[in-house]
């Protein structure tokens, strides 16, 4: 049976996870097209994703997260039906030198990004008031084990429910985005989910 295309937005594609997820949708998912985005700072490796850029099913677009008028032209053409959002300044000695530019792009360039989204992908609204969309949209927001702060040596685990307890600039903004996600969730019934990388 023939499978429907898939539109994905893959945001910081260039960097190491998120390059192994081109690589693997484009292996397993053939049939779907994948847009990615990276502004190739110091996380961003195009030799990650050389092979694939001859690929028909791929493209690839330098732009920044935080650039919204680029997000938001990149939706209008693309028209998505998944975002899947690794980008992200992740690094925690860097965040210790430059918490700003942590703050800068992983909350207001995940705020960005999920705005662009709930733009394109509203319908209308509900009875209740809330903003109704397109069938089978999806964001992703791709977090980080590290909002949960430090694991003891004692066998204890992380699990979904554990408290957030961020230490670092960089756990901080990345705790700070999920709960921008939450807020999206909650306030717009926006059609998202949340993964704590570990």
């Amino acid at each position: 049976e023939e499978k429907s295309t898939m539109k994905i937005i893959v945001t910081g594609g260039a960097g190491f996870i998120g390059g192994n997820f081109v690589h693997y949708m484009l292996d397993r998912h053939p049939e779907d097209e994948i847009s990615c985005v990276d502004c190739l700072t110091y996380a961003g490796n195009m030799e990650t994703l050389a092979s694939v850029m001859d690929n028909p099913k791929f493209q690839f677009e330098k732009l920044d997260i935080t650039d919204r008028e680029g997000i938001y032209g990149l939706f209008e053409r693309e028209h998505p039906d998944i975002v899947v959002n690794f980008a992200a300044e992740s690094h925690v000695d860097r965040s210790i030198t430059n918490p700003q530019l942590f703050l800068e792009t992983n909350i207001l360039g995940t705020q960005n990004i999920l705005n662009c989204a709930k733009i394109a992908w509203t319908t209308g609204t509900d009875q209740e008031g809330y903003p109704t969309y397109r069938s089978g949209k999806k964001y992703l927001q791709v977090s980080t084990d590290e909002v949960y702060g430090s694991l003891e040596d004692d066998g204890t685990y992380f699990y979904e429910t554990t408290p957030y307890a961020p230490h670092s600039p960089y756990s901080a903004s990345k705790a700070s985005s999920d709960m921008l996600v939450k807020a999206y969730i909650d306030t717009y019934h926006f059609p998202a989910n949340i993964t704590n990388c570990s």
